[in-house]
């Protein structure tokens, strides 16, 4: 494997104090690019997400998904000993990763101004629902409530139907993705000034960060943009189709790919169609458009149309459960789906680090750990390097 994978941030200390998915998430990231990331966790439990099935063998896959390669040490932030060995942590470290709602770690002690002042380097990032500041800012919020905020919700699902989230919590690990991006980005500025700073991560700015087409349809438009299903609002044939067996994804997203399905449902004509002339007429009459090409795949099943279309270049793809993505040969040959053993002992599978560095996948270096399994080799030598307590004259 080449010297570059996964071993960008190898030197680089990140302590995590986060629970769920945002925080854990984007500690994941850095640990898969080389970091030492250490997990402190509560001595009861742990991160909540500890608990969350699938468990096998009181394990859960859940948690073993977002924490490879990171060690865990246990500490109750709320008794003074242990509160000091977490400030001596963050005191050696480069990086000090949380997502608590604002004001928890100020109340700790933990906060940026009092961890700044012992260690001028530290990029101290916060994982919140709305930011560290603002009116909004000491609301709790999880993945649904920011979907629902950031008018995610609105623009998902079928015209006229109830609101529904996306199945996949993008809230979450759209902050973790854009936290990650900024600590690596900073961490050059560390380098060249010698200062840290406070990188504040609002899962609401994340989610709206990634609506940035919504965003500008409203501001170029003054109209709030739809939900279509599967459809687009400004490309058409773009969408999921019903077929004879089901239904399958296909996107003709320019005029030469138009052509080409016009030539593989054998409606030559309809090339010449003009209310079907470019991309912004076939969306703007995408309803008829539908219903025209769903009576002609109607007599197929979805196997066959894929065949064609794929033949034919039109980009296509089957309506997949994870199951078969899982499976698909794509996934294989890139090396995305990995083994990983589980403290207990149990042998199970996990989806790795997606990118690849010259052609190879980032190995896991280490299996997500047990609750505490890192304490003797991360807190024993600070617990000996402690001055002895002054004794009573």
């Amino acid at each position: 494997m080449p010297e570059t994978a996964g071993s960008a941030l190898s030197g680089i200390t990140v302590i995590e104090i986060c629970n769920v998915a945002a925080g854990p998430f984007c500690g994941m990231l850095l640990a898969d690019m080389g970091a030492d990331v250490i997990k402190i966790e509560h001595p009861e439990g742990g991160d909540t997400l500890r608990s969350w099935p699938p468990i096998s063998d009181g394990y859960s896959e859940n948690f073993a998904s977002l924490n490879r390669n990171k060690r865990s040490v246990t500490l109750n932030l709320k008794d003074a000993g242990d509160l000091e060995l977490a400030r001596r942590l963050i005191a050696g470290a480069d990086v000090l990763l949380e997502n608590n709602r604002p004001g928890v770690m100020d109340r700790l002690g933990l906060g940026y101004a009092d961890m700044r002042a012992r260690n001028p380097r530290l990029l101290y990032c916060s994982i919140s629902a709305y930011g560290q500041s603002g009116p909004r800012a000491q609301e709790g919020g999880f993945d649904l409530t920011i979907q629902a905020m950031s008018g995610l919700m609105s623009v998902t699902g079928e015209a006229g139907g109830a609101p529904v989230k996306c199945g996949v919590p993008v809230a979450d690990f759209s902050a973790g993705l854009y936290a990650a991006f900024s600590i690596a980005s900073a961490l050059r500025t560390v380098q060249a000034s010698g200062q840290g700073s406070h990188i504040d991560v609002s899962m609401l700015g994340a989610t709206l960060g990634i609506a940035a087409l919504q965003t500008s349809e409203f501001f170029g438009s003054g109209r709030d943009p739809a939900k279509l299903g599967s459809a687009h609002p400004r490309n058409a044939p773009y969408q999921a189709f019903r077929c004879r067996d089901g239904y399958f994804g296909m996107a003709a997203g320019n005029n030469a790919l138009w052509k080409s399905v016009c030539a593989v449902v054998g409606r030559d004509a309809w090339y010449a169609d003009p209310r079907f002339a470019n991309t912004g007429l076939r969306a703007r009459n995408q309803d008829v458009l539908r219903d025209m090409l769903e009576e002609i795949f109607m007599s197929e099943d979805a196997s066959h149309w894929l065949a064609r279309f794929r033949q034919a270049g039109v980009p296509c793809a089957p309506i997949n459960s994870y199951s078969e993505v899982l499976e698909d040969p794509q996934v294989a040959h890139m090396g995305w789906v990995q083994p990983v053993q589980l403290p207990n002992g149990v042998k199970t599978r996990t989806f790795g680090m997606p990118v690849r560095f010259d052609g190879q996948a980032c190995a896991i270096r280490q299996r997500p750990p047990a609750l505490g399994e890192h304490n003797d080799d991360v807190l024993a030598p600070l617990r000996a390097a402690a001055p002895a307590p002054e004794t009573a004259k």
